[in-house]
């Protein structure tokens, strides 16, 4: 029997993503792609050890769903991200046809689905993606603080030597 779990639950799935993206060093992103109730695919930012403009945590979700699903359109799915998506990664969760997008923080310097503008929902195109924000926001966003305060320390440590 299959069990149905909440947005939060999910979300903790992709914060576990996140912790290993944080753990190699790499901006601590991570997603969840879910369809009917199963986890289809899981993945983190993998940019930089890539390297890969491209390698964000969304884009390989999305890349390695669509390929055990053996199709690009990933209808019927949701995908849990822990931070709002970039302008590059909410068009792809539109051209994926993505039913349900959930995100934990919003990103007021890159995000696309509320901050900066809203990619998802855009009434001209073709596909609109249901959204709910917020969900699990604090753990989210602790992670992303917890990461750029050791980046400026060891930038400050390497500055001293």
């Amino acid at each position: 029997m299959q069990l149905e779990h909440d947005d939060a639950y999910y979300m903790g799935l992709a914060l576990v993503e996140a912790r290993k993206a944080m753990a190699l060093g790499e901006v601590p992103i991570g997603a969840v792609l879910v369809r009917r109730g199963e986890v289809v695919a899981a993945a983190h930012n993998w940019r930089e050890l890539a390297p890969d403009p491209t390698g964000h945590a969304e884009m390989l979700v999305i890349r390695e769903a669509a390929r055990r699903l053996g199709g690009w359109r990933l209808t019927e799915s949701t995908l849990y991200v822990t931070i709002e998506p970039c302008p590059m990664c909410a068009g792809a969760i539109v051209q994926a046809r993505i039913e349900r997008l959930v995100y934990g923080a919003a990103d007021p310097k890159a995000g696309a689905v509320d901050s900066l503008m809203d990619l998802v929902r855009h009434p001209g195109l073709n596909h609109q993606v249901e959204v709910t924000a917020g969900v699990r926001a604090e753990e989210c966003q602790e992670l992303m603080k917890e990461f750029f305060r050791k980046l400026r320390l060891n930038k400050q440590k390497d500055a001293r030597v």
